[in-house]
């Protein structure tokens, strides 16, 4: 039973639920107390253990069927019922029926149904290596179903019972076959369904990074059409779980500190290296943020995913402050604090409405003035400021010497570009900004726009 349990952990933090190692081994803990023989006190004990939000219970109670469901019923088998005349009028029947369908019906009357072997080589052939989500299983099932010809069952079971009429087998017994083998077909779709969607959810658990290693993580945010858009919107809260289980481990190895020798000689010359005291580097902090955006038209799609990633990570850190700036800089955090970045299918046009500006408008250096006369003490010796943006000023003043200032101010200044490098805009002023950033990142794409962001989490 640990073992499952463990797959089972796996499957809920490849489907975005967060379960911490702490939360797994308290689970385990209250098992061996509050037993497994009753199921559904035995799914409560691991529901109260490791579910921490109201949005992660769907997830939990669709995962834990496929993985603590009892063992798949048996088929029947129609033999059992019927003597030996009618066993052998039966198989007589089956044996002249030819075509694609003799494995179907040999499943539903023999009770033995496929192997487990032959399940998993169907559900690949239906595409369960392509399924993102457990519940792809319906699909995926559904394609099985019509691979193995259950489309034209109803077809092939009123030619057997034709060819057992003529061969002159009694309506009553008919009948009884005729039963079990839907019992059955019932069954076996349940059983395929169930099995399907386990094996989908191990095999996404057995992928690291998930989405990470598909093609839409790499794709160009302004290159997503609307239904691939909406797939990585809703891909997001499990990339989210994955950066926030990422952060939460890092903080927990780094919660006695890093052993600094430096202080430690030096604390050991007052006393002449007798005793010897160890010190330590302080410990890692929550990032306090800044962000500056820029929210330009080109930049509407990175703007809208950097925005959703950040703000759901904000448990991460200690606190964000958010501006939006194009020909004018506003603040616009209090907005943010309006928005679900999960949900909400616009976040770009509210932050965008905040301030001025039009095509070939944007002014980044009066943007930063303004920053600097209004703002300036959002930015303090803990702040991380992160600007988003393409470095293309309109040829106006960039003002380097105000970004150099704020990088002074603060503790880290990152900044997260989604110009291509081979495709550099006349009106780009990134080698001005480029000497007072710690690193910049490009932020193309959302694979890109992750690392970067879990980059952050460290620092």
């Amino acid at each position: 039973m640990d073992g499952r349990v463990i797959e089972f952990v796996r499957g809920l933090r490849a489907a975005g639920v967060r379960v911490s190692l702490a939360e797994s081994r308290e689970a385990m803990m209250a098992i061996q107390i509050m037993g497994i023989r009753d199921r559904d006190l035995f799914r409560e004990t691991l529901r109260a253990t490791m579910i921490k939000e109201v949005a992660s219970y769907r997830v939990f109670d669709e995962l834990f069927p496929l993985y603590f469901s009892a063992d798949d019923p048996p088929l029947q088998n129609v033999y059992d019922d019927l003597n030996e005349g009618d066993q052998n009028m039966l198989r007589g029947a089956l044996q002249a029926m030819s075509g694609q369908l003799d494995d179907l019906l040999d499943w539903l009357t023999s009770g033995e149904g496929p192997t487990k072997e032959e399940l998993e080589r169907m559900a690949e052939q239906a595409g369960k290596n392509y399924a993102r989500d457990h519940r792809d299983a319906v699909y995926v099932t559904r394609e099985m179903l019509r691979d193995m010809g259950f489309d034209k069952l109803q077809e092939k079971m009123a030619q057997l019972v034709e060819k057992l009429l003529e061969m002159g087998m009694s309506e009553e017994a008919i009948m009884k076959i005729l039963g079990v083998m839907e019992a059955n077909q019932e069954m076996l779709v349940e059983n395929m369904a169930r099995q399907v969607g386990r094996q989908i959810a191990q095999d996404r658990a057995e992928r690291p990074e998930g989405l990470q290693d598909s093609d839409l993580m790499g794709k160009a945010f302004n290159s997503l059409s609307a239904a691939e858009k909406l797939e990585l919107r809703q891909e997001l809260g499990r990339m989210v779980n994955q950066l926030k289980t990422r952060a939460a481990l890092r903080r927990k190895r780094g919660q006695k500190g890093k052993f600094d020798a430096k202080s430690t000689v030096r604390a050991s010359q007052r006393t002449g290296g007798a005793p010897f005291e160890l010190k330590f580097k302080r410990n890692r902090q929550k990032p306090s943020l800044v962000l500056l955006l820029d929210v330009s038209g080109s930049l509407r799609e990175t703007v809208d995913f950097a925005l959703r990633l950040i703000y759901e990570l904000q448990d991460q850190v200690s606190k964000v402050r958010t501006f939006a700036f194009y020909r004018t800089l506003s603040e616009v955090t209090h907005i943010m604090t309006k928005i679900d970045a999960r949900n909400d299918d616009e976040i770009y046009r509210p932050v965008r409405a905040a301030v001025d500006g039009g095509p070939y408008q944007t002014d980044l250096g009066a943007c930063l003035q303004t920053f600097h006369d209004r703002h300036l003490s959002a930015v303090t010796g803990r702040s991380t400021v992160i600007v988003v943006g393409d470095g293309c000023n309109s040829y106006n003043d960039p003002r380097g010497d105000l970004l150099q200032d704020l990088s002074r101010r603060a503790k880290k200044l990152f900044w997260f570009n989604t110009e291509d490098p081979y495709q550099v805009q006349d009106d780009s002023d990134m080698h001005v900004y480029e000497p007072y950033c710690d690193a910049i990142f490009p932020v193309r794409n959302l694979r890109q726009l992750s690392a970067a962001v879990d980059k952050i989490l460290v620092d």
